[in-house]
């Protein structure tokens, strides 16, 4: 498990991005090898379409 873990949430006219920040050495945990753990999130995520309209992306980003 993550030592540290910040969600952000940022809204725009077409999306609500949330940005997953994480301990450098945690990154490797969530997108797993060759991606594959970040890929099922992002398919899991980007087929959810919020009631106004808006669609979600999910950025990973060390600290």
């Amino acid at each position: 498990m993550p030592d540290e873990l910040t969600i952000n949430t940022v809204d725009d006219e077409r999306f609500t991005t949330y940005n997953l920040s994480l301990d450098r050495k945690d990154v490797g945990r969530i997108i797993g090898k060759q991606g594959r753990v970040a890929q099922a999130i992002r398919t899991l995520i980007y087929g959810i379409r919020l009631d106004n309209g808006k669609r979600i992306r999910l950025n990973i980003v060390d600290k």
